[in-house]
């Protein structure tokens, strides 16, 4: 009667015909270009690629191993070659002010020649400046200057004495400058005369001392004039004298660089500062006469130090690129990607300066593709909030985090920040895109594009001809033997089974990657010259053994019967159901017994793992339903007035999920009916109020699990599962199943309501009610609904036999 929801052995996979790999072995095929069955996401990151405005970033979302990070590499370096290369950067010395260096923009490939430029101008300078002051013409000049001063100095101190000898005293000429000297008998007084003077006399010479220096401030203030006017004089001969050399080098470097209005503006200040500064260069490399000691002691900086602002740090080159660069930054902290400003320790303190800027990835990425995953840099501090930062500025400013660390730093600069153009990808999963979609308000301003990768695809010729071309590729990259075609025909069934789909392939290309180079290495140990299917195979199923440990623990507990289960014979209020279990990648299905009891009393169900706590709220919701279902089929006329307990027996972890709500209303029905279900017949698929079955997950797994245990039981050919009519299409079963259900030895029913199943299960019709809510004869319901009727019965009859009684013995109080 309900033979066809009995599924048939070819409706148990869809194996991979033939006829639909046109050559005989992956050396045939070329290479695949691009990715397979991610149209949508590809287009995305296409459009996200093609638009070059603020805030069209892209984040890729997909599970690992779909091929978002590789697929993201390739179609970017595409972009890339269409691409110019970007333009080198030099932070150079800021003049007017030290702390925050400049940074200049050259055509790529420039920088280093401009660096090498400044050096080479700086090194002649060194060179040509000293030997000019070295000159007959320059020391003529210097020496009039003197004699012209030398004059004016020798009739001021003239004057000087003049007046001093009026007081008593003469001015002499020492190292330390004029000093005055008492006079006895118009000559300068001895020491011993000067002791030997009274206290009077001294006391007067003070007097005296202080109205000269009173009368000759005016004389002295000019002597300190002439003193200045010479300096001024021999610095503006200096100038004067150098400035042609100068001039010379300069004007040869603005002749080059002179395109760019910030290199125009540093050079013509990089001329006054040599001017300024040229007794710097007096003395060529020479160090000024100090020793190192002397320069140690006095704390001095080598003169080497002073030419340090002339350099040029090289920042970014790109020289040697030919396109947009791609940078991939597998450690995106906070100074990997914005740079950072290294420090040099002098005397015990951290020092910088404008040379020790490093450049990170946001710069090297300039230009063109900075590619990063969301994980790593949502972990790492300060990261995510400095790469939004300089999305949204469009520049990249450089920072030190030594101040939040604590780190001691006596001097830092704050270099000028670098206009930012690039587009950034994130890849990531699912997950954090919505967690940063929901809380980030900077994200969905930032990442207007989400490139959305899929983790299956349509199993259509074009995708399996493309799969093979997947196989060819690696073949040819990784240096694998070549794939025949029963072996690729293997691995496309393998990718179905992955993607639990008749219909689908899995695009988890880094699991089917791995069967490739695990058949590969099976075929090199058996010295095949192609990989085959024997090959294909023995890689899945000696990947399946490395994970089984537990699944095989489980089932000795079963065949000893540690664990309690019955694969035959009939049971009330008892039955099979199905869970998937797994410890990481692998996955297996378990059976476990469900049973169930009923008795009068409060209306209800009672989950036993809800009520200590063992179950999810998806289980919880199923259980619920199930009060539902029973409510409307059997409590329409009047209340059902008994309790029902529910449990999965020796299960002691987490159950959640609602793929055993139909089994455990399966359970119930039996109980309160009496009617015995069949114990070879496992049960899986979810339930909603109105009796319809509902796929579920892993169902593969699930039919798998049951058949090994009812293998390792014995086989009797009344053995089963039953499972929801739209799992059918996901079903990808071993052999060993097909095989076994091909001889009759095993069975699986496909249903859609709770009606058929319990048929299935009971051997009995479940009946359809009248127009008067009555059940026929003979059936499920009408023995459920019996049951419930003979119970609601019996509280009336006890409610009306309590009434009397209390009536009764409320009349003998009154006699």
């Amino acid at each position: 009667m309900l033979d066809h929801l009995r599924l048939k052995p070819e409706e148990l996979t869809s194996p991979c015909h033939i006829e639909e790999l046109d050559f005989e072995s992956t050396s045939e095929l070329r290479p695949l270009k691009g990715i397979i069955g991610q149209e949508r996401g590809a287009k995305a990151l296409e459009f996200a690629l093609k638009v070059n405005k603020k805030g069209y970033n892209v984040y890729i979302s997909g599970l690992s191993g779909t091929g978002r990070s590789s697929y993201s590499k390739s179609i970017t370096e595409q972009y890339a070659k269409e691409m110019d290369p970007p333009e080198d950067w030099v932070y150079v010395y800021n003049f007017s002010n030290p702390d925050q260096p400049s940074a200049l923009s050259l055509e790529n490939g420039v920088a280093k020649q401009f660096k090498k430029d400044m050096e080479i101008t700086i090194d002649k300078l060194l060179e040509e400046i000293p030997s000019i002051f070295s000159g007959t013409d320059y020391e003529t000049q210097k020496s009039e200057i003197f004699r012209k001063y030398q004059q004016k100095n020798k009739e001021i101190i003239k004057e000087l004495n003049e007046i001093a000898k009026k007081h008593g005293f003469v001015f002499r000429e020492t190292e330390q400058g004029l000093v005055t000297a008492p006079l006895s008998d118009d000559k300068p007084m001895s020491q011993e005369e000067y002791d030997e003077l009274s206290t009077e006399e001294m006391q007067e010479l003070r007097e005296k001392s202080e109205k000269l220096n009173l009368e000759t401030i005016d004389l002295f203030n000019e002597l300190r004039n002439i003193e200045d006017e010479a300096r001024e004089e021999i610095k503006n001969l200096d100038e004067k004298v150098s400035y042609d050399v100068i001039n010379y080098h300069i004007k040869a470097l603005l002749k080059r660089y002179g395109n760019r209005k910030k290199i125009v503006k540093y050079l013509n200040e990089l001329e006054k500062d040599i001017v300024s500064n040229i007794k710097n260069f007096k003395n060529g490399n020479k160090q000024g006469g100090q020793s190192p000691q002397e320069m140690l002691m006095l704390q001095m900086k080598p003169k080497k130090d002073f030419f340090q602002r002339y350099q040029v740090n090289l920042f970014i080159n790109n020289e040697k690129k030919e396109h947009a660069p791609i940078i991939e930054e597998s450690n995106p902290t906070f100074y990997n990607l914005i740079g950072r400003i290294e420090y040099r320790n002098e005397m015990g303190a951290l020092r910088t300066d404008f040379s020790q800027i490093k450049p990170g990835s946001l710069h090297q990425a300039n230009g063109g593709f900075l590619i990063l995953h969301a994980k790593d840099i949502l972990t790492e501090p300060f990261a995510w909030q400095t790469l939004k930062r300089s999305l949204k500025t469009g520049e990249i400013n450089i920072e030190n985090l030594g101040k939040q660390y604590g780190q001691l730093v006596t001097t830092t600069i704050k270099p000028e920040a670098i206009p930012l153009n690039l587009k950034v990808i994130v890849v990531g999963d699912p997950y954090l895109y919505n967690l940063l979609y929901a809380y980030d308000e900077d994200f969905k301003k930032l990442f207007k594009v989400m490139s959305d990768f899929d983790v299956e695809m349509d199993r259509s010729h074009d995708h399996v001809m493309k799969m093979a071309g997947f196989i060819s590729t690696h073949c040819e990259e990784e240096g694998l033997k070549d794939f025949d075609k029963f072996a690729v025909k293997r691995v496309i069934e393998y990718s179905s089974r992955l993607a639990d789909d008749q219909n689908k392939l899995s695009s988890r290309f880094n699991r089917i990657v791995e069967i490739l180079y695990e058949a590969d290495a099976w075929a090199i140990v058996e010295g095949a010259r192609e990989i085959g299917k024997v090959h294909v195979e023995k890689a899945i199923q000696e990947k399946i053994y490395r994970n089984s440990k537990y699944e095989e623990k489980l089932n000795e507990m079963f065949e000893d019967g540690s664990l309690l289960i019955d694969v035959e014979g009939e049971k009330v209020g008892q039955i099979n159901g199905l869970a998937v279990m797994g410890t990481g990648e692998p996955s297996f299905g378990r059976p476990s017994r469900i049973t169930a009891t009923t008795y009068r009393g409060k209306s209800g169900i009672i989950n036993v793992e809800r009520e200590v706590k063992q179950s999810g709220t998806i289980h919880d919701k199923g259980v619920l339903i199930l009060s539902g279902y029973l409510g409307s089929k059997f409590a329409q006329k009047h209340p059902m007035g008994l309790s029902v307990s529910i449990g999965f027996e020796q299960t002691y972890s987490m159950i959640d999920g609602d793929s055993a709500s139909s089994t455990e209303l399966y359970a119930i029905l039996s109980s309160i009916s009496g009617v015995p279900l069949k114990q070879g017949i496992a049960v899986t698929g979810s339930v909603n109020q109105k009796g319809e079955i509902q796929p579920i997950g892993g169902v593969n797994e699930k039919v798998e699990g049951f058949y090994d245990v009812c293998k390792l039981k014995g086989l009797t050919g009344e053995q089963g599962v039953m499972i929801p009519k739209q799992n059918v299409k996901n079903l990808m079963l071993k052999e060993e199943v097909i095989d076994a259900v091909r001889e009759g030895k095993f069975r699986i029913y496909s249903i859609g309501h709770v009606d058929e199943g319990i048929e299935i299960l009971t051997g009995i019709p479940a009946g359809n009610c009248d127009c008067d809510g009555n059940y026929p004869e003979d059936t499920i319901y009408n023995k459920v609904s019996e049951k419930l009727e003979g119970i609601y019965k019996e509280e009336l009859k006890e409610k009306k036999n309590v009434g009397s009684d209390n009536k009764v013995e409320s009349d003998s109080k009154k006699d």
